[in-house]
């Protein structure tokens, strides 16, 4: 049953990273429209846009590649976590800094912790126990 569900996170949310970061680069603008983010076609501006996108669909062929294959499904979960989860701390980061977006991209953002929460704890629970207890060790995390 775990693996069944790691593969449908992985899946899913893979899916879901490709799905933004294809969008994000064959059809910016439009994309970030329907979160009521309006921008100039200023080629350098559509550039700095465009740019992350490359990562997002990298991110989601090795969590895709993970559903499919078990042995890169830590290395998708791990990545999958990175990128949602630092999007998610980014949005967070700026709304205290520069205010509150549309509630679209509010929406996102609590989407991206939930998605990032939920790739962490599959991850952990995917740790061999031998890698679990060095880890503990080094942390001084063990338990008695």
């Amino acid at each position: 049953m775990s693996r069944l569900v790691r593969r449908a996170v992985l899946s899913g949310s893979g899916s879901l990273l490709g799905l933004i970061g294809g969008a994000l680069m064959f059809t910016p603008k439009e994309f970030l429209e329907m979160s009521h983010v309006i921008v100039e076609r200023d080629p350098g501006l559509m550039s700095e846009l465009v740019a992350p996108s490359g990562v997002l669909i990298i991110t989601s062929a090795f969590m895709m590649l993970g559903a499919i294959k078990p042995r890169f499904a830590n290395t998708g979960l791990s990545m999958g976590a990175i990128v949602y989860g630092s999007y998610g701390i980014g949005r967070l980061i700026s709304m205290a800094l520069h205010g509150l977006p549309s509630g679209s991209l509010v929406a996102a953002m609590v989407i991206e912790l939930a998605v990032a929460a939920v790739l962490i704890v599959l991850r952990l629970a995917s740790t061999p126990h031998k890698e679990r207890r060095i880890a503990e060790a080094y942390t001084g995390d063990a338990t008695a």
